[in-house]
């Protein structure tokens, strides 16, 4: 995965002050990259009034890590961040103030404090869950027996900036459904382990669609902490 500030942990007299933030990037923000995402965050939290720790260093930044990176174009309904602050608050307080301070685009879910002795975000997490939504007219049974078909190969080789790699041991679950309109879409789950990320337009891309031509929505991030794979889907 990609992060643009490589997690440190705060120093001793204040890992206690680590709040994890559950948050949705909507349609509004779908063009924002990662770094600007990140910078979105800092300016979030001064106009909460929020007081972050900083590293050290010539550049300090906020000790402020989302959990994983999110395509330009792709929309999410529940990603992840942790802080830490220089003052302990109440979640319920901390989220009050995020949810007024956040802009057009960034809606914040949840907040809960953190222990200390867990290891970064990024480091947690395992696997992903995506929802595609196809432009182009679809038809439910064609969709199902294509991604069934995908999931009975043995492998799928597939090439990414110049390098080859299997996708099929990132691919852990794939199905098509119908969403609230009568309309098909796909649902998938890839793994999401710091050098072992599946990204949904290969997968895509595997099934003969155009990744152009589709909405894609991250669901949730799932952590090596909650249920095993095979219940979170």
């Amino acid at each position: 995965m990609e992060n643009d500030h490589s997690p440190s942990p705060p120093d001793s007299g204040s890992r206690r002050h680590r709040y994890r933030i559950r948050f949705a990037k909507t349609v509004a923000m779908r063009f924002t990259s990662h770094l600007d995402l990140q910078r979105t965050w800092e300016r979030t939290l001064r106009r909460a009034g929020l007081s972050p720790l900083y590293s050290q260093g010539f550049t300090p930044r906020p000790r402020l890590h989302l959990g994983a990176a999110l395509p330009l174009g792709y929309t999410s309904e529940e990603d992840l961040a942790e802080v830490w602050l220089q003052a302990e608050r109440a979640p319920a307080d901390t989220l009050s103030l995020l949810q007024r301070a956040a802009p057009p685009g960034l809606r914040v879910l949840d907040v809960v404090s953190v222990p200390a002795e867990e290891p970064p975000i990024q480091q947690q997490i395992v696997a992903a869950i995506y929802e595609v939504h196809l432009e182009a007219p679809a038809d439910l049974g064609g969709l199902r027996a294509s991604a069934q078909k995908l999931m009975a190969e043995p492998s799928l080789p597939r090439s990414r900036r110049g390098k080859d790699y299997d996708l099929r041991p990132l691919l852990l679950s794939l199905e098509a459904d119908l969403d609230s309109s009568r309309a098909p879409f796909l649902r998938m789950r890839l793994a999401a382990r710091e050098g072992a990320t599946g990204r949904p337009e290969e997968v895509l891309l595997a099934l003969d669609l155009d990744p152009h031509l589709a909405r894609i929505t991250r669901t949730r991030l799932i952590l090596a902490s909650e249920p095993p794979l095979e219940d979170a889907l």
